[in-house]
């Protein structure tokens, strides 16, 4: 053979050997890039990407690569992602393909569920070889450190369960009325008018109310009427004649029945009652009433409604006969209190007899106080005295909830919804029970049949927010002023609609003061920092160890807290 054919022969050779033939060196930390750095909860899970970009000359020819992500923490703990592949040039696999002479880029996407002990924890990369029938591995490599879990302090457990509430009112307002009604063009009061039964019973619960200790009246308003034919000028001053009459009337007969006490007596007047005129019309069988009510829309001014009405010979006397002697009328109408018991007349009988006590009175009493234990006491009580009124073992059972007994608190939501199937308070709250459980499809199908109750829009941000889904999340939170809504407005970088949030939150806890002091460390707030874990470690000690692992305040010292 040809010398220089075999010196070019034995160079080929020598090239396939160093591209195919030796193994992968150990990848370099430096060719990694993981995002986010650091890690951070999106949701339930730790979600990332690694770069890895592998230089030229390095990546061998017929070598398969398997890498998995794994996050390790404390002594053994660890939780591997799914693998990734890439691989040489010559390999006939499905896997990325890195050139030997270019070098190239590969992704390593994953995910892997979150733990709380993940907040001090390191991200490695664990590379196993195929190459020519045989299998090794390399060194792993670190490619990140710890984790951020603020998505995490959003959870079900910390959402209020939906109240069914109660309809006690402490004051009852009624109304009662009565009309007195005038000849054409008069406005004397005629006896007939003061005999009629709805002026009879306007007085006697007047002296009802007046009589008994649990009753006040609120006010007395006369209103009078003339109907709307006639001059302007003629009507003005018989409506106002009519008024005065009545609310004279009106004036003798409380001082007749020694009633000091009634409010105000107010009075007022229309001249041309033409609204009362329009809705009898609509009502009535009159003939041509289409014709009146079209005339009413083309003519506003008054007179010349009257003229074209007028005009309209056929039904005028129907009109006159119908329509106009209703309108000639002044209407009384009195408005009485009703007194229910006071707080402590409440609290009394509870303790002495509940069974005296309506549904809606013991549902109230649990109002009074704060103490979860006093309202499960009550609501139970309920429960017991009302076992078909399904308000009582839903709101027992948020009182477990509150509690953290979610078993006892499940087994009344229950029970509150085999009583009112169609009630949303317990469908939401059920739909809470399954989102502690992981059952998401289950509790976002049940904050669907939940539309519309105040407590939802927190729950169902939740639940975006458990899904990674942040966007959702603030538009169903909407305007709340709570912990999770705050959050939301976190995780999305609205500090300013954060801070405002936190602000308003009516009754501040822990966990408030915790998500003011992750904002003041996103804003670079040092004395927002510390001020606000220091209260937080007060109403929970936990939130101290917790915030001198939470990388959201790895740049400052917390160790004197």
């Amino acid at each position: 053979m040809n010398k220089g054919l075999m010196l070019v022969a034995f160079g080929g050779l020598a090239l396939t050997l160093t591209g195919c033939s030796k193994k992968l060196a150990a990848f370099q930390s430096e060719y990694f890039v993981t995002n986010p750095a650091p890690l951070e909860t999106v949701g339930e899970k730790v979600p990332g990407q690694i770069t890895v970009s592998v230089p030229q000359k390095f990546m061998v020819k017929n070598a398969k690569v398997t890498a998995t992500p794994v996050l390790t923490w404390g002594y053994d703990g660890s939780a591997s992602a799914a693998q990734t592949i890439f691989q040489g040039e010559n390999v006939l696999d499905n896997g990325q393909v890195v050139n030997y002479d270019r070098g190239g880029t590969v992704t390593i996407p994953f995910s892997i569920d979150y733990r709380p002990e993940m907040a001090q924890s390191e991200l490695f990369v664990d590379l196993n070889v195929q190459q020519g029938g045989k299998t090794y591995s390399l060194p792993r490599v670190k490619v990140g450190e710890g984790v951020i879990a603020t998505s995490t302090l959003a959870s079900a457990a910390t959402v209020r369960p939906a109240v069914a509430p109660d309809k006690f009112q402490k004051v009852i307002t009624e109304t009662y009325s009565a009309d007195i009604h005038f000849l054409i063009n008069q406005a004397n009061v005629r006896s007939t008018e003061t005999a009629s039964k709805d002026y009879i019973v306007l007085n006697e619960k007047l002296r009802e109310a007046n009589a008994a200790p649990n009753m006040e009246i609120a006010g007395v308003t006369v209103n009078s009427f003339a109907s709307p034919e006639g001059s302007l000028e003629f009507n003005t001053q018989l409506a106002e004649k009519r008024e005065k009459n009545t609310t004279s009337l009106m004036e003798g007969q409380l001082k007749k029945d020694k009633i000091t006490e009634f409010g105000e007596l107010t009075s007022s007047f229309t001249p041309e009652d033409w609204e009362g005129f329009q809705k009898l019309v609509e009502k009535s069988n009159i003939q041509d009433k289409e014709l009146i009510l079209s005339v009413l829309k083309m003519y506003k001014d008054p007179q010349d409604r009257e003229r074209e009405i007028r005009n309209l010979s056929s039904v005028f006397n129907e009109l006159a006969d119908q329509i106009l002697p209703q309108l000639r009328y002044s209407r009384v109408m009195a408005k009485v209190n009703v007194l229910g018991k006071s707080d402590e007349e409440l609290i009394n009988t509870f303790n002495a007899d509940p069974s005296r006590l309506s549904v809606d009175e013991i549902l109230y009493i649990a109002t009074l106080t704060d103490d979860n234990t006093k309202k499960m006491a009550v609501y139970r009580k309920a429960s017991e005295l009302y076992p078909q009124d399904y308000r009582a073992f839903n709101n027992l059972g948020l009182t477990q909830y509150a509690a953290k007994d979610y078993n006892a608190a499940e087994t009344n939501f229950k029970r509150a919804r085999q009583i009112a199937p169609d009630a949303k308070e317990p469908a939401m709250n059920l739909g809470l029970i399954s989102m502690l459980r992981q059952d998401y499809t289950t509790a976002n199908e049940a904050f669907g049949r939940a539309a519309g109750v105040p407590e939802a829009a927190d729950a169902l941000g939740v639940y975006y927010l458990s899904q990674g889904d942040v966007a959702k999340a603030n538009t169903a939170f909407g305007g709340a002023r709570t912990n999770n809504a705050a959050l939301g407005q976190i995780l999305a970088k609205d500090y300013t609609a954060a801070r405002q949030t936190l602000a308003s939150i009516p009754n501040p806890d822990a966990i408030t003061y915790y998500l003011t002091a992750i904002l003041g460390a996103r804003t670079g707030n040092e004395s927002m920092v510390m001020s606000n874990l220091r209260q937080a470690g007060r109403l929970d000690s936990s939130l101290i160890s917790r915030a001198k692992s939470d990388r959201e305040f790895s740049g400052y010292n917390l160790s004197f807290l």
